[in-house]
């Protein structure tokens, strides 16, 4: 715990004008940004005496080890770079929502040709019209399903509409009348395009003009006699009626607007939204957030108009946002909405009438929303706070182990040998922060000394941040030159795995979300990293590693436990505490003991352990099949120098095969279009150097299958993979 006069800036150092302040811990990671119409006065209210401050507040500044501003010109600019590192430093202090869903949209792919409907998540692209948010996607699916009796607009992804061009008969919503099936030609690109305006006409609420066309058709087919025709157009009344229903008007004069309340408490805060588009409700959505400084309900409104206006523009952000108190000042936030919509934004209280009414239907869902989620979070904060001091007293640690990080080694009969580490924080995963590595210091099957190399590569870097940020103490140059000497495992350069993003299911690997990120070209002897921004001096970004955990785990018994410790031992690191969980009898290893820990069944610590093991177990083995499943689409071709995909393309679609491109002459090979006779040569050495495949096995009869049978080759187009001894339970028994 840090003493804020340590850091605290001179009175006079500080200037008297706009600005944004952050404050950065020991680590030097962002933990919280500010802005200020005056940084001198704003400032002076964290450096009083701790008794006055609010007890999270109180722990921000406490966390921190030093301040930094950057003075700006008017209130707006700071509000701008206040939003932009929130977004970049992600702040563990600062005010987030925590939105559990992606919303989804009902959008109108206008940018086509042939424009779809379809329900769309994330970011928004530019051509795409866009109605909503909707509560739920099937929300979406039952109104574009009752409007497609009147606009038969395009539905299908880009495949099928290929396929159905391609064989010259529709889908079935095409025979059924629900799709104009612009893809066999039956109506024009024009008459497509002017349908799909007449269908985004209809859900931005001008209504009125439909039905009453609809009802003069109906009443001319009535009066013609053409009755079945006067049915359907009835009917298609009755379902754009429907569709009106679903979403009842609310306010009049087609208004704009959305609709946001508070519902809050002295810890936390529920934010509800609701989204009204020619005056009908057309999506709600909310968040909820943790109040970690005494904060107004203003500045909570601020945050969320900030969360929730700044990726938009145009159209996005309404002419009016209605609100249960404003910002302090209100100025420079009304003219943020302003430049992000590029036309004028009212943002006000609502005093009277309909608006009103509305608000407080929309708080009392807030209200509603904290009520439920506290009911959730109250056991939830119980059950990890119990696990995390049970893991405390059963490993005799000083405090509750806030951080933990748990590795794992997976292969496959000691091929393709990767290791893993996740990241719990206060009980829960930090996907951001998962790792993934790739064992390159020895070739064959040795789970112990794999975790060594793991360890000590990961702890090393750890180190290196430390003395590159001078955060030394006294002894640990010593302490690392003797690692060093004394025969730590060197780090024999893993290549970074580039394009992994953070897990979130099933790929960052979703190799795991949060997706976002990538990871710069490392040098030689980087770590394999998966994810991450570019090391910068100063910068406040999540560094690789640069985060200590205060517990290790690891995935086995007493004999990768002992390596683990080896490896801290040998770094000369002696605060970080070392576990496994060994599988069999899930019993806990401790360094340096005979026998384990046992944890009762009931325990919520013991349950904590499982999920984080559990957790980088299935990190890693998906990293490994990933790798396996690299490897056995590689062809001999990729390793000819020089000889990039499209000419890889050319030589397999000449020949056929690789197997009649290896028999081939080099003037054979000389007559595909781009090969040159040096490529030729090249491409001819290296098929004559490369093993032949083994034949494909039809697995059901056991016959061997050569080209002459029938069975498709492998080639740059269809990759196949070897088929392996065993049935399919049998190979992934061999998994590690």
């Amino acid at each position: 715990m840090a003493d804020p006069s340590s850091y605290r800036p001179r009175p006079g150092e500080i200037p008297d004008s706009p600005g944004v302040y952050r404050f950065r811990d020991e680590h030097r990671r962002v933990i919280y940004v500010g802005k200020a119409k005056s940084l001198r006065q704003r400032l002076a209210n964290y450096f009083q005496d701790l008794a006055n401050l609010h007890p999270r507040t109180r722990t921000m500044v406490t966390t921190a080890a030093s301040v930094e501003w950057t003075v700006v010109s008017t209130e707006v600019e700071a509000l701008q770079l206040e939003y932009s590192w929130i977004k970049e430093y992600d702040p563990r202090f600062n005010v987030k929502y925590r939105d559990d869903k992606s919303y989804p949209y009902l959008a109108v792919t206008m940018n086509e040709e042939f424009p779809r409907v379809q329900v769309m998540r994330g970011h928004k692209k530019k051509g795409v019209r866009y109605f909503g948010p909707y509560g739920h996607a099937w929300a979406i699916r039952d109104t574009v399903d009752l409007l497609l009796r009147v606009f038969p607009v395009r539905t299908c992804s880009a495949g099928v509409f290929k396929n159905a061009a391609r064989t010259g008969r529709p889908c079935l919503l095409g025979y059924i009348g629900k799709c104009s099936a612009p893809c066999v030609e039956r109506i024009s690109a024009e008459d497509h395009q002017e349908l799909a305006e007449e269908f985004c006409d209809f859900m931005a609420g001008r209504t009125g003009t439909y039905l009453r066309r609809l009802e003069r058709k109906m009443g001319e087919a009535a009066e013609d006699m053409e009755y079945e025709r006067a049915a359907r157009l009835r009917d298609d009344i009755g379902a754009l009626r429907k569709a009106m229903e679903k979403s009842a008007v609310v306010l009049a004069d087609a208004t704009d607007a959305d609709l946001i309340a508070v519902a809050e408490d002295e810890l936390e805060a529920a934010v509800q939204i609701f989204h009204v588009r020619g005056g009908r409700v057309r999506g709600q959505r909310g968040w909820v957030t943790d109040k970690v400084e005494e904060i107004t309900t203003g500045a909570l409104v601020e945050h969320a108009l900030q969360q929730l206006y700044g990726e938009e523009s145009g159209d996005a952000v309404p002419k009016e946002v209605l609100v249960p108190a404003l910002p302090d000042p209100v100025e420079p936030v009304q003219q943020w909405l302003t430049d992000r919509r590029g036309s004028g934004v009212s943002l006000r209280i609502p005093q009277r009438g309909d608006k009103k009414a509305l608000m407080e239907t929309v708080q009392r869902n807030a209200q509603q929303a904290l009520v439920l989620h506290k009911t959730k979070r109250a056991s939830d904060l119980t059950t990890r706070s119990r696990a995390l001091e049970e893991i405390a007293d059963a490993l005799d640690l000083d405090s509750a182990p806030l951080r933990i990080e748990c590795y794992d080694i997976s292969h496959l009969q000691g091929d393709d040998v990767v290791a893993s580490m996740v990241v719990f924080e206060d009980g829960l995963a930090r996907k951001s922060e998962y790792r993934r590595f790739q064992i390159k210091g020895f070739r064959g099957q040795d789970d112990v000394r794999s975790m060594h190399e793991v360890i000590t590569r990961r702890f090393r870097r750890y180190l290196a941040e430390k003395e590159r940020t001078g955060e030394w103490a006294d002894g640990e140059d010593d302490a690392v030159t003797t690692a060093t000497t004394n025969g730590a495992t060197p780090d024999h350069g893993a290549t970074p795995d580039h394009g992994a993003t953070p897990d979130h299911g099933a790929t960052p690997d979703h190799g795991a979300t949060p997706g976002h990120n990538t990871t710069p070209h490392a040098a030689a002897d980087d770590l394999a990293l998966t994810d991450g921004p570019a090391l910068k001096d100063d910068d406040g970004r999540p560094k690789r590693f640069a985060y200590p955990p205060q517990l290790v785990v690891v995935d086995g018994g007493q004999p990768q436990v002992a390596a683990a410790q080896r490896a801290l031992d040998e770094l000369g690191i002696d605060d970080i505490a070392v576990c496994g969980l060994a599988k069999r009898l899930e019993e806990v290893w401790l360094p340096r003991e005979d026998d384990p820990v046992v944890l009762p069944r009931t325990s919520e610590g013991l349950y904590l352990l499982q999920r984080v093991r559990d957790e980088a177990h299935r990190f890693a083995i998906t990293y490994q099949r990933t790798k396996r499943a690299k490897r056995f689409r590689s062809s001999p071709l990729d390793e000819v120098p020089g000889l990039g995909e499209t000419r890889k393309q050319a030589l397999i679609k000449h020949f056929g095969s690789v197997k009649k491109l290896r028999s081939a002459t080099i003037d054979q090979i000389c007559e595909v279009p781009g090969i040159g006779r040096k490529t030729a040569e090249t491409v001819a050495v290296a098929l004559a150097r490369a093993t032949p495949a083994a034949p494909a096995v039809n697995t059901a009869t056991g016959e061997i299958m050569d080209d002459e049978d029938g069975a498709p080759e492998t080639t740059a187009d269809a990759p196949g993979e070897p088929v392996s001894a065993g049935t399919p339970d049998e190979r992934r028994g061999q998994e590690r």
